[in-house]
């Protein structure tokens, strides 16, 4: 049951054994408990728990079906207190008739603290005592001035434009995240440190969230951007909203706006096309997280899988969206992680991708060395342009010997070139908490869990590359996929120490106030995962490095298992993180 159901069965109950007075219209404009005054100067009413009766204007009405079961009533403007430490405004929970925005209203409740709303229910009287001017909206902005607990309730509006920042709930619960500008998780340009988790802490505090004024789940159709959600018609995480105005209202856990009329939306991130091919000589790497390419058992059957598509449908969908996305740009060679571990057959999930990506594309095979995880990492090459040099190894000792997914390392050279290049393609353990104990518990420094591993990890790869054969034709290493760490974690730091440099961030530097090249975002915040990183004597050869915004930016809801297919294959949000696109000049 959810919490709306919930209260709702409740205040069914509540309803036939509480008494409904007769309003009297001759009661209106006797004295009533200031609104100012139940509300208090703190964040809980300092008369919860008392019956009051109370007069204020009906601003906006959410007892529709699907609703929140109530409406905000707001004290006139004449008769607001002078104090700023004091809402005028509060949430009625009824489904009471009758009332309209507009409406002068007296009613009889008690006060309550609902999860940090302040609110009136057990409504025994309500009456309307005509028309009047709704008050006028409070200006606000981002980050808070003041504590948005002071207009609780109230009309607001935001003067300023604001940016989407999360669309993870979109489709889900109808809601935005907002914010002043995008949000850098704050390990992506400092040091891993107690200071430093204190400033995501700070960040998630100056947020507003747009939501739909509804208390449903998966509403239909999805409300934003204004005419829908399609696949043609996205609003992204960078994308910015103009002209908000409503309710602002504190619910679940966060400060959002109820809004009295759409928003306007700018398209401040739009899809891009991939980055342009270099002329000459080069070798393009395309790195990505597949987010769990399973293919069932190949024939059509087998699903669901134990981590990816639960149905045929879903992964005939995932793999035209994958596909899409790794030969748009034009790659030579493919560095994948999070492909299911499952042999190299032709019915193997690596063997049909190779497949669907056309004639000329081989896999770099290593039996019976890719671990016991249900995930690997897999390199894949064009044989018409591009030639292998040695044979592949896995790294499958140390941290690799029993957890994690061993790295691939291969060597490649371009058909009529004199130079080669070794690939790395790697996948460190995550930050997730699950099993973690001692050093791989969270330090509370901002790297989550199995920081500790991913780090011996990073040692242990650096190491082992000191030890593989180089061919006489080696220009460098490029090692690249998903490292699972911000840029300044240890992890990095580890790299760096080896002599291997994010080229990305050589390319397009990343700070609080500008980052426009990321992989991932997570509850708000952006930064990278994944990387190319170039040895020392790589890095003269690295002609560009860019992340193409294809994923991360997109809704959940545009993913593969949604009602929002496309007509043709697109490459949005084909995976959760995105690709790394790296040209080498050989």
């Amino acid at each position: 049951m959810t919490v709306v159901s919930a209260r709702f069965l409740i205040h069914a109950l509540i309803l036939l054994v509480l008494p409904w007075v007769e309003p009297a219209a001759a009661d209106c404009g006797k004295p009533a408990t200031p609104i100012a005054r139940i509300q208090g100067a703190g964040d809980q009413s300092p008369m919860a728990g008392q019956t009051v009766s109370v007069e204020g204007i009906l601003t906006l009405d959410s007892r529709a079906e699907g609703g929140f079961r109530g409406f905000y009533l707001q004290q006139a403007d004449h008769q607001a207190d002078d104090s700023p430490l004091t809402s005028e405004a509060l949430f009625i929970y009824t489904n009471r008739q009758p009332g309209k925005p507009g409406d002068r209203l007296r009613l009889t409740g008690t006060v309550k603290e609902y999860h940090g709303l302040t609110e009136l229910t057990k409504i025994s009287t309500l009456i309307v005592c005509g028309r009047e001017t709704l008050p006028q909206p409070i200006p606000l902005s981002l980050p808070w001035q003041d504590n948005p607990e002071t207009r609780e309730n109230m009309r607001v509006e935001f003067r300023q434009p604001l940016t989407i920042i999360d669309n993870y709930d979109l489709a889900r619960y109808g809601e935005l995240t907002l914010a002043a500008g995008d949000q850098v998780i704050a390990t992506e340009y400092r040091s891993p440190s107690r200071p430093t988790k204190l400033v995501s802490r700070q960040q998630s505090r100056q947020r507003v969230l747009l939501d739909d004024g509804k208390g449903e789940q998966n509403p239909m159709p999805v409300p934003w951007p204004p005419g829908g959600l399609v696949p043609e018609r996205t609003v992204r995480a960078g994308d910015t909203v103009t002209g908000l105005a409503g309710v602002l209202d504190f619910r679940y856990g966060d400060w959002r706006v109820q809004p009295e009329a759409s928003p306007d939306f700018t398209s401040a991130n739009p899809r891009l096309p991939p980055p342009p091919l270099p002329s000459g000589n080069h070798i393009r790497v395309l790195s990505m997280n597949m987010q769990n390419y399973f293919n069932g058992n190949g024939d059509g059957k087998g699903f669901p899988t134990s981590r990816g598509a639960t149905t045929q449908a879903d992964f005939k969908e995932q793999h035209r969206r994958v596909v899409n996305a790794l030969l748009t740009p034009d790659p030579d060679i493919l560095a994948l992680t999070e492909i299911e571990n499952d042999g190299y057959g032709p019915n193997s999930a690596v063997g049909s991708l190779a497949e669907a990506l056309g004639p000329d594309w081989r896999v770099v095979a290593t039996p019976g060395l890719d671990g016991s995880d249900q995930i690997r990492t897999v390199l894949l090459y064009r044989n018409d342009r591009i030639m292998t040099i040695g044979k592949p190894a896995r790294l499958t000792s140390g941290p690799f010997r029993i957890h994690g997914r061993p790295p691939v390392v291969q060597a490649f050279q371009r058909h009529g070139s004199r130079a080669s290049v070794r690939i790395v393609a790697l996948h460190l353990k995550s930050k997730s908490c699950r099993g973690a104990t001692g050093a791989n518990l969270d330090q509370g420094i901002g790297e989550g869990c199995y920081a500790q591993r991913r780090s011996e990890a990073a040692l242990a790869i650096a190491d082992w590359l000191k030890t593989v054969a180089a061919t006489k034709t080696l220009a460098g290493t490029l090692i690249t996929g998903d490292f699972n760490s911000y840029t300044r974690e240890n992890t990095l730091e580890v790299f760096r120490n080896a002599g291997f440099t994010s080229m990305v961030h050589r390319f397009h530097p990343c700070d609080a106030g500008s980052c426009p090249h990321y992989t991932y975002r997570y509850k708000g915040e952006k930064g990278s995962l994944d990387y190319a990183l170039a040895s020392d004597s790589l890095k003269p050869h690295i002609l560009s490095a860019h992340t193409w915004l294809i994923n991360a930016d997109e809704p959940r809801a545009m993913g593969y298992q949604s009602l929002l297919n496309p007509v043709e294959p697109l490459p949005w949000r084909s995976s959760d993180h995105n690709p790394v696109i790296t040209d080498i000049g050989l």
